[in-house]
Order: C-alpha cells, then structure tokens, then sequence
C-alpha cells in the first residue's frame, strides 16, 4: 500500500502542536532570564528557588493530604454504591445513578458556587476540611464509574460457590472480591488522586483565606510574574505524572 505523504506531515503537524509547548516549557525552565521571550544561558536556580520555597511545600503537603483522604474516602463510597447499582434493580436506582452521575456531567464552576453556597448557608467555616468533602463529592462519581465497568464483567458464580462452601461474608470480600477487584480499585485510586491534587476551579472557591493548595499557589505564583519557577515546577509536575500514568497503565494492563 502507498504511503500518503499528506496524512504524515498532518501527524506530524498534530504531535508538533501538543509536545512542542511541553518541550519548550522544560528547556526554558533552565534559562538563566526571568523572561521567556530571551534565552540567557544555562541554570538551576529556579529549581534551586523551587527547592527553598516553604509556602510552595505546605501547599504541595495540603494537596497531598487532601489527595489521600478524598481517594480513601471516595473509594470506600464508590465502591459500595457500584455494587448498589448493579446488584439491585428497582425504580429507586434512578434517583441513585442522578445523584452518582450528576458530578460527571456539572460544569466545575458550577460546582464551586453551589458547593460555596451550601457552606456559607450552613455557616461552615471555608478550609482544608471543605475543600476535602468538595474533592470527596465528584470523585465517588468517577470511583463508582470505574468500579461499575469492573464489576459489569465480573464472574459472581465465585461468590455463589463459596457461600455453599460455608465461606462467612468477611472471607468472601477477603478472598474474592479485594483479590479480583483489586487493579480495578487501584485504576480508580489513582484516577481520584489525581483528579483531586489537579482540581483548581472547585478549590478556588470552597478553599477560604489562608488556605491553599498547589493549583491555587500556582495561580498566585502567575500572577505575581514568578513564570520562571513555574516552569520548574510544571517540569517537576510533568515528570511525576509521567511516573503515576505509567503505574496506571501497568495496573489496566495485568487487569
């Protein structure tokens, strides 16, 4: 079959448009100029500044925190409403996929209004607590998508055998389902981490004063002109992503 020449120089033209800023953003990460527009010479010190920035680290270690709980908790709620959905049938899981599905499809800063209505209604003081339940609410949803797809293909006759061998509920979930379901669980870990540590628009609403996390301190550092450092830190970011997309991909692919 003849090659088409058109159809190369357009992937060509495609990937050039999508790595070439990403390339360019790490090589100018290491210019000597606070201004990208002139290249200065070779440095470290903005990842050297990136290092000593102690507000930068307590906003990376509330993202973290944040990160985790949100996965722990959204895990254990998605999880037990995946196995709601498909184990049951009744006219009451309508309202149950509306109220799983409604954060998928909810603009984020709608989201981020309403959620900040909610609090203020209620009086509840804005923090790291508030921005925790606003990560918990639209991970469970992406948690519970995951979990449904693993549990639409999974083989329940297991489950039937071992419970006409004596087996209790408790070795059940030990032996059969955290076993088996176990790369899917860890998919959808990852997948709520990540959404959670990336999320800015939800955050930027429900965070309060004084509090903040990686995105919004990155927001601040652009807007204060600290490009330079943020580039080291998008380098940084990018390299790490890399790391957790390749562990994911490990993951689906012993699925």
């Amino acid at each position: 079959m003849k090659r088409n020449r058109l159809c190369f120089w357009i992937t060509v033209a495609v990937l050039m448009f999508l790595y070439l800023p990403i390339l360019i953003l790490i090589v100018y990460s290491f210019n000597d100029s606070r201004f990208s527009s002139e290249w200065s010479g070779f440095t470290l010190k903005w990842y050297e500044k990136l290092w000593n920035d102690l507000d930068l680290w307590e906003s990376l270690s509330n993202s973290i925190v944040i990160a985790i709980c949100a996965t722990i908790v959204s895990c254990i709620i998605g999880t037990s409403a995946a196995f709601a959905l498909h184990l049951y049938r009744s006219k009451l899981q309508t309202v149950h996929y509306a109220l799983v599905y409604t954060p998928l499809i909810m603009p984020d800063i709608l989201m981020g209004v309403s959620l900040l209505l909610f609090f203020i209604a209620f009086s509840f003081p804005l923090g790291l607590f508030t921005i925790f339940i606003a990560h918990t609410i639209f991970c469970v949803s992406y948690v519970t998508m995951v979990m449904r797809s693993k549990l639409q293909n999974f083989d329940f006759t297991l489950v039937e055998a071992a419970q006409d061998l004596g087996a209790t509920s408790w070795v059940i979930m030990r032996r059969i389902f955290i076993p088996l379901l176990s790369p899917g669980l860890a998919s959808a870990a990852l997948l709520a981490f990540m959404l959670s540590i990336d999320d800015f628009v939800i955050t930027y609403f429900v965070a309060g004063h004084g509090v903040s996390t990686l995105p919004i301190y990155i927001y601040g550092m652009m807007k204060f002109g600290s490009t330079p450092v943020v580039n080291a830190l998008s380098v940084v970011i990018l390299f790490a992503t890399f790391i957790i997309i390749l562990a994911t991909h490990r993951l689906s692919k012993d699925d």
